[in-house]
């Protein structure tokens, strides 16, 4: 993040930590509303001495869980330790 959250107050943190805790995507939250409240904290605590932050897009990744992963991983163990035939 490109504001200095090393200047909040206390409470501002507990603030932004909490609202982070209800609204993130991962937790349920809607990302459109977590988006929004994350330009707010970063506008409130944006002050005149500090360059203006440019407005990036804030990218969701979904991963995937971990039956997949699981068997994604055994499936290239498998491959590499085929050996060639050789005759």
């Amino acid at each position: 993040m490109a504001d200095d959250r090393r200047t909040w107050s206390d409470a501002d943190r507990a603030a932004y930590r909490e609202f982070v805790r209800t609204h993130h995507p991962d937790v349920g939250g809607d990302p459109a509303e977590f988006a929004a409240g994350l330009r707010r904290f970063r506008d409130r605590t944006t002050t005149t001495e500090q360059a203006p932050v440019p407005d990036a897009p804030v990218i969701f990744v979904t991963r995937q869980g971990a039956l997949p992963r699981l068997v994604s991983a055994l499936a290239a163990r498998r491959k590499r330790k085929r050996n060639p035939r050789v005759r």
